[in-house]
């Protein structure tokens, strides 16, 4: 069951308009959002995010869905998958910016599609975490695995896209990895031993 909890007392026993940002209206999630929106007295809309576009002025911002300017909703539920991130959180940021109250904030939404920063933060709360390196430099490589342990993995990502590409190279095979790369190097126990 969900449950939609209103902390603020001047909505209390008001009818609030929720925009829920979904690619697929017909996704059990979303429908399921929606009816218990429907359910607790409010008004929900679905809106495909990629078919948001926005004005971006300082006077009066505005957001519009296929040819029509959206009202300024009282909140924001952002189902936002991670193949559409950058667009996403700016829609949804925009609708932070025309005063709706987003069940997740962008920035948020943003911090936790980066697997880098998301480590970096929980390191800086003292999260323990598995010793993890990361250099941009191929020549760089041995250092690192210095730093991090002899018990290592590298794992090659796509500098652009930021993604796991699908080769995994034990520290053992550091010296063939192509330039122009980022490398990652997080210790042996994140991976399954090889048999």
């Amino acid at each position: 069951m969900v449950t939609i909890y209103i902390s603020d007392r001047r909505t209390r026993g008001t009818v609030m308009r929720i925009a829920i940002l979904s690619r697929n209206r017909n996704l059990y999630s979303t429908r399921r959002l929606a009816e218990a929106c429907r359910d607790a007295g409010h008004e929900p809309v679905i809106l495909d995010v990629l078919r948001c576009y926005m004005d971006i002025a300082p006077s009066k911002p505005e957001m519009h869905f296929k040819g029509e300017a959206c009202p300024t909703y009282d909140a924001v539920i952002p189902r936002i998958g991670a193949s559409v991130t950058f667009y996403g959180t700016a829609v949804l940021r925009q609708f932070e910016v025309m005063g709706s109250f987003p069940l997740n904030e962008s920035v948020a939404i943003s911090r936790s599609r980066d697997k880098l920063r998301s480590l970096q933060l929980l390191a800086r709360k003292g999260v323990g975490l598995p010793n993890t390196g990361f250099a941009h430099h191929p020549d760089d490589i041995q250092d690192l695995i210095k730093m991090v342990g002899a018990h290592t993995f590298i794992a090659v990502t796509n500098a652009v896209v930021q993604t796991l590409e699908e080769k995994v190279l034990f520290s053992s095979d550091f010296l063939n990895v192509q330039k122009n790369k980022i490398i990652v190097i997080a210790p042996e126990a994140m991976v399954k031993p090889v048999s």
